[in-house]
């Protein structure tokens, strides 16, 4: 077992180091959505899914 660790061992190290960084990006993935922040990073003036996200308020 300790023989197949360190034969792979370039391969574990590279697998811990992107499995962190995927984690790091879906955090601040979910830290965005928690504080109202859109995924894109614009405005949703030019977006073409505008109407489907944010729905007209019915005016009274």
């Amino acid at each position: 077992m300790f023989t197949w660790i360190m034969e792979n061992m370039a391969t574990i190290i590279i697998s811990a180091v992107l499995l962190l960084v995927v984690a790091a990006v879906i955090a601040s993935m979910v830290r965005g959505k928690r504080k109202g922040k859109s995924s894109c990073g614009c405005g949703c003036a030019g977006c073409a899914m505008n109407g489907a996200c944010h729905p007209a308020k019915p005016e009274i």
